[in-house]
Formats: structure tokens, C-alpha cells, sequence
């Protein structure tokens, strides 16, 4: 955990060249280590009054100036870790900004650790666990639908629920706890069917957020599509066609594509990774044996498939061979039936009624494109729409807390006329679990791990 009466600094913008560059400190000495190497234009001092946003130089030891800077104080509690934290806004770069740091560690701060703004922010109680993982997911949102799932849970929207279930269950237990301390006392029934209906209605919430969790981790992270088919059935023209980009070579000539190529699209606000691979078939070419090698390890890897068909030719043993593979394999397959301008009615295997889909396409005019993206939506997405608003499980340890406390609580729910200490005792575990995700019950080690994976300066 960290040490409160630290004072910590840090680079709190990309590394680079850039117009502005923040260095920002944190800590009750921030504001005189600030006002050791400042020199405000005013010549009024630093700070003085109700006045917050100073302009004037940083200097080093010797007093020569550094940089030229805007100065942000904000005081505790009116600030994003609760504590006395300064913005040091100079010029963005290297030189400049490294020096600001250098000097503001010589006057006594620290460098801080990766997450540590954050991490201050939520031991001082300004935002629980699940906001302070969304900041994170703020910065690393990969698609629009990202972003907004990001800052529904920054907001509030996830933890409101979550406390929301607490509440409830912690009114149980109280009830539950009271008719365990006092049974000969002339008490009302405390555990009735009226508390036993609000223990169901909150179980059943609780198992509808858990089936968000997969949804939740799919817009924050993506899935991967990995394109096959034969040789020239057009893999390269469809991985083009849906990056609406000339990102893959296009050649008459079989076994193009040797490599995995690979490119991110956004499909129904999913982050959707394209790899485009190699033709699969039988081959003596020692380098196009390997692309081969290369396409299967994609699928094994991908979460779903496009079996890429040349609609304008028979189809091929090994490509009814790679049918019945692909049947095998457990992830959703959608047929892509391409080159449909060359055969406006296309032969669809028998086979392809065990998939997914089948597209009927063409990605040299585009036709089809379109619904190619929709059925890819609809699978992505389970037939749910985003609206950007929803309280979404991002993480998998938020997944598994949230599993064992809808268990535990499914456990008391199905044997309510058991001894009221095993009944505490289940409201305990669930509460316990859910407070994981709050961070009220997170172990300390957890923690260290969570906001070890934030940017220095976040």
C-alpha cells in the first residue's frame, strides 16, 4: 500500500514532443516543493489567495529558468486524489519536462509508482474499485462503444448497482444476525416471506449483471476473425473489402498470401482483429507449408471464422475436408460465398446449415458487404445492442467475485429453513464477494496487481 504522507510526482503526458507536457504532483508537500523551484510573473508569491492557475518559470538550484509554465493548485479535498496536487503545465518535451521532474524530486517528492494518482484516489474514498478500473479503460478504449461502456462504469452506473445488492443483503443480514442474538426477546419475524422475495429479487439481478461479464470483457478487448479458404477463393479481396484499404496483396496467382496478415476493425462497436492467411492446401512449397502451419494455429486462436468460398467454381474435396474441420472446431463459422457477381446463384453446401451464416458477397463490387457485417454484429454481440449506457463487467476477476457471490446467495436462497447462523453465514460470503468488486473486501495483493497495470502519472 502506498505511504499517504508521501508526496509524489510524475509525467502525466505521452513521452515526446508535444505543445503542453504535465508534470503532476501529489501529497501534502506538494505545494511547497512547487513553490520552491516557481517563480510566479505576478511577483506576488505563490500562491496567494483564492487564485489557482499561476503563470511564471520553473528554476533550477543555480536560477537559471527551466521553462516557462502554467501552475494548476488544486487543494485537498477539491482534487482528483483527495490530497494537495499541482499541475506543473510546461512546454512538451523531453528536455523541459525531465528537468521540471528532476527538480521536484530534489526538493523531496518521489517518483510515483504506476497507478498511484488513482490508487490515492481510492484509498481517500473519491472512487470506489470499479471506477478506478474504468479509468484505465478510458484510456486504453479501442472503439466508440468502448469509451462509452468505460465511462458509464467511471460515472457510477455499474457501482450504483452493485450497492444497490449490498444494501439489500446487508439489511438481510442484519435481520438475520438479530434473530441469531436475541430469540427469546418478543421481536416481530424477522426473516419472512417479504425478506426472502427482496433476497430473490436481488439474486436475480445479480445472475442478469454476471451475464453481461463476457460482453463487457468482448467490448474492452475484441475478438479475433480469422479468414480461410482455398487458395484464390478471395480471402485477401475480403480482409480488403472489410478494412475498406488495399492492406493485403490481391494477386491471380495462387498461394499469394504467405503470411498472417493482420488488421482491427470495429464491428457493432466491438474491436473485430482480421487475419488474413494463407490458402489452405496440400503443397511442396516449403515457405507456403508454413503459412499453412500458420492459418490453422489462427483459427485455433480466433473466436470466430470466415470460410471463404469461390462461388464461381465447383467446390473441392479439401474444401468440403475443410467443412467438416471447421464443424469440429467449437467457434462460430460464418460461409462467405465470394465472386457472387460472377455466379449470382451460388452453390451452398449442404454442410453450411451447421454454421453460423452463410453471406452470399462479392468483395470486388462490395455487394453483400454490408450484411456481412450485420451477421458478424449479431454474433459478436448475442443479438444485444449497445446503448452505451449499461453497467458492463469488464473484468475477469470482477466475473469470478460476482460468480461465487451469486452462489453463495443461491445456496441460502434454496434451504431458507436452516439454522439462521448458516444463513448469516452464506450473506457473509456474498457480501464478502461482492465487496471484492467495490473494493471494499479486495485483498491487498489484488490491488497491488490492478493498479500495477496503469501508466506512471495516472
Amino acid at each position: 500500500m502506498i505511504q499517504s504522507e508521501d508526496t509524489i510526482v510524475a509525467l502525466s503526458t505521452p513521452p515526446g514532443e508535444g505543445g503542453v507536457g504535465i508534470v503532476r504532483l501529489s501529497g501534502p508537500e506538494s505545494i511547497r516543493i512547487t513553490a520552491a523551484i516557481f517563480e510566479a510573473s505576478s511577483g506576488r508569491g505563490f500562491p496567494c489567495g483564492r487564485q489557482r492557475v499561476f503563470h511564471g518559470r520553473i528554476h533550477d538550484a543555480e536560477g537559471y529558468v527551466l521553462d516557462e509554465v502554467l501552475v494548476h493548485v488544486m487543494r485537498a479535498p477539491r482534487s482528483y486524489t483527495r490530497e494537495d496536487v499541482v499541475e506543473i503545465n510546461g512546454h512538451g518535451g523531453m528536455l523541459p519536462l525531465g528537468a521540471i521532474l528532476e527538480e521536484a524530486l530534489r526538493h523531496g517528492a518521489r517518483l510515483a509508482r504506476p497507478g498511484e494518482f488513482t490508487q490515492r484516489a481510492f484509498l481517500h474514498g473519491r472512487i470506489d474499485l470499479v471506477q478506478a478500473e474504468a479509468v484505465i479503460d478510458q484510456i486504453r478504449a479501442r472503439t466508440h462503444a468502448g469509451l462509452l461502456a468505460a465511462n458509464a462504469a467511471a460515472s457510477g452506473a455499474l457501482s450504483k448497482k452493485l450497492h444497490t445488492f449490498r444494501a439489500t443483503l446487508a439489511d438481510a443480514l442484519a435481520r438475520i444476525e438479530a434473530a441469531v442474538d436475541f430469540p427469546e426477546e418478543d421481536l416481530p419475524e424477522l426473516v419472512d416471506e417479504a425478506l426472502i422475495l427482496r433476497l430473490h429479487e436481488a439474486h436475480a439481478g445479480m445472475c442478469h449483471l454476471l451475464q453481461t461479464a463476457d460482453l463487457g470483457r468482448l467490448v474492452r478487448e475484441g475478438a479475433a476473425a480469422a479468414i480461410v479458404g482455398r487458395p484464390n477463393a478471395g480471402k485477401s479481396s475480403l480482409f480488403n473489402a472489410l478494412l475498406r484499404d488495399a492492406r493485403a496483396i490481391v494477386s491471380a496467382q495462387p498461394g499469394t498470401t504467405r503470411d498472417r496478415i493482420e488488421e482491427c476493425i470495429t464491428i457493432a462497436g466491438v474491436p473485430l482483429r482480421l487475419v488474413d492467411t494463407a490458402g489452405l492446401r496440400t503443397t511442396e512449397d516449403e515457405v507456403e507449408r508454413i503459412g499453412v502451419d500458420m492459418a490453422r494455429g489462427a483459427l485455433q486462436n480466433a473466436n470466430l471464422a470466415l470460410l471463404v468460398l469461390d462461388a464461381s467454381q465447383p467446390l473441392t474435396v479439401e474444401e468440403h475436408e475443410l467443412g467438416r474441420e471447421l464443424a469440429e472446431l467449437g467457434i462460430p463459422v460464418v460461409v462467405v460465398l465470394n465472386k457472387c457477381d460472377l455466379c449470382p446463384e451460388p452453390e451452398v453446401p449442404a454442410w453450411a446449415s451447421e454454421f453460423a451464416g452463410v453471406a452470399r458477397m462479392s468483395a470486388l463490387t462490395g455487394e453483400g458487404l454490408k450484411a456481412l457485417e450485420e451477421t458478424l454484429g449479431r454474433l459478436l454481440l448475442g443479438g444485444v445492442s449497445l446503448s452505451g449506457a449499461e453497467a458492463l463487467l469488464n473484468h475477469a476477476h470482477q466475473k469470478d467475485s460476482l460468480r461465487r457471490a451469486c452462489e453463495s446467495l443461491e445456496r441460502l436462497l434454496n434451504d431458507t429453513h436452516v439454522s439462521p447462523e448458516f444463513l448469516a453465514m452464506d450473506l457473509r460470503e456474498t457480501l464478502a464477494a461482492l465487496g471484492e468488486i467495490t473494493g471494499e473486501t479486495t485483498p491487498e495483493d489484488l490491488l497491488d496487481i490492478i493498479f500495477s497495470k496503469f501508466c506512471i502519472g495516472k
